[in-house]
């Protein structure tokens, strides 16, 4: 494979953590990310175009020779960005606008489900506030209630009573507090579990997953408080009495997989499968069309293959089912946020220790700028702090060491993330 130059679309720490793993590819050429962050310009070349901007990065593309682009985040795929790519003959990894909607419409994505076969929480769906509240007077709570389009990872409420699914639904119906994305809304039964995050490349009808995580998305230890787009995660998980990896893609990715192909919306990129590992069996809770944030900051340094080769494969039909290669170890991520995440936060502010942490621990950054020497916050989620060890409570232990050394202004993390893991292997 000749060298290639590739274009990391994204800011935040998936994308630092994309273009970690990319720069150590035999196959790279020079290497660039969109808008990219003060993490990110350790690595490649920073583009300043915004990843919603998709015709602008179509043609940087097209002008700056780029032979492979690499898609983080779920907006610039619903807005058609690969499409726009693929019409001039760049290799993407990611679906067409056609094939996002797995991700950026809720309720499509129960309706692959339900022909894939694939199981999922009972539902129903409503763009009308009166036939919404109207429908949870006669459930069972917990209900959940979740935006049928993208709200960057808030947009899902857990409503434990009749009067927080009220709010939850006025929220999003009248008072439109999603836009757009809550014009529609899923009410979900409440499953529980063990959650897991699966995700796979997906060429075609081809399925390749890679190491199951566990991502922790509420905001306070515990799982308590209002979800946030992830404040840690560890790999791999491991659930007693479930299945490996490969039987669930194939029981769950595969049929969705398949359901596409059949229906004329061939899918080369990334998918993910959110699952609930109940009692009953394994539960889709969300499909998502890309790598997860914050499990990739912690799968990818796992990862022993070529990710320019692996993701130019995916991208041009040629993906090999076949297993991949994995260190036998540990990674887990501790998200360092700004005060007041998931709600308004302040910004700007200087970090202080990133020259302290050790040798071998990954900072991979989301909302930092450069500004001079200093680097300073520009997001809710800050930062990703990535440890690596042999057990579980080794590279939890590892990853929170060092993530103390780093210091802003109301800095705040979860203190328990792993501990499921930690508990299963009995440390």
């Amino acid at each position: 494979m000749s060298a290639l130059n590739v274009l990391v679309v994204g800011g935040g720490a998936r994308e630092h953590a994309l273009a970690w793993k990319l720069r150590q590819s035999s196959g790279l050429g020079r290497l660039f990310c969109a808008p990219g962050n003060a993490g990110t310009a350790a690595v490649a070349e920073a583009v300043p175009i915004a990843a919603n901007q998709v015709d602008a990065l179509a043609d940087w593309s097209a002008a700056n020779d780029i032979g492979l682009v690499v898609v983080g985040p779920e907006e610039p795929l619903a807005l058609g960005l690969a499409d726009r790519l693929r019409t001039r003959g760049i290799p993407v990894l990611g679906p067409g606008a056609a094939g996002a909607r797995i991700e950026s419409s809720k309720s499509w994505a129960k309706e692959i489900m339900r022909a894939a076969g694939v199981p999922t929480a009972a539902h129903a769906t409503f763009s009308s506030a009166a036939e919404a509240l109207e429908y949870v007077r006669h459930q069972c709570f917990p209900l959940v209630i979740k935006a049928d389009g993208l709200a960057a990872g808030k947009g899902v409420v857990i409503a434990r009573s009749a009067e927080e699914a009220r709010r939850a639904i006025v929220a999003a119906l009248e008072e439109r507090v999603f836009g757009e994305a809550g014009q529609t809304i899923v009410i979900e039964e409440y499953l529980e579990g063990e959650e897991m995050s699966l995700i796979a490349f997906v060429s075609d009808r081809v399925v390749v997953p890679l190491l199951p995580a566990r991502d922790h998305k509420a905001v306070g230890d515990g799982d308590t408080g209002p979800n946030t787009g992830g404040m840690g995660a560890i790999a791999p998980a491991r659930a007693a009495g479930h299945d490996d990896a490969q039987t669930l893609c194939r029981a769950l990715i595969e049929p969705v997989a398949a359901v596409l192909a059949d229906r004329g919306l061939p899918y080369r990129g990334v998918l993910y499968a959110g699952l609930m590992l109940t009692p009953h069996g394994p539960r889709v809770l969300e499909f998502n069309c890309r790598f997860g944030d914050p499990e990739a900051q912690v799968i990818l340094p796992l990862l022993e293959e070529d990710l320019v080769e692996l993701a130019l494969t995916t991208a041009t039909g040629e993906l090999a089912a076949r297993p991949l290669r994995f260190a036998q170890a540990v990674c887990c991520g501790v998200v360092l946020a700004s005060r007041g995440y998931p709600g308004p936060y302040p910004t700007g502010l200087p970090i202080h220790g990133l020259d302290l942490v050790d040798p071998d621990i990954l900072v991979f950054h989301a909302g930092t700028r450069a500004d001079g020497a200093t680097i300073r916050t520009a997001g809710g989620r800050v930062l990703t702090v990535v440890g690596r060890g042999s057990t579980p409570r080794e590279a939890r232990d590892r990853a929170y060491a060092n993530a103390a050394r780093i210091i802003f202004e109301g800095v705040y993390y979860r203190r328990d993330i792993g501990w499921r893991e930690i508990q299963r292997a009995g440390e």
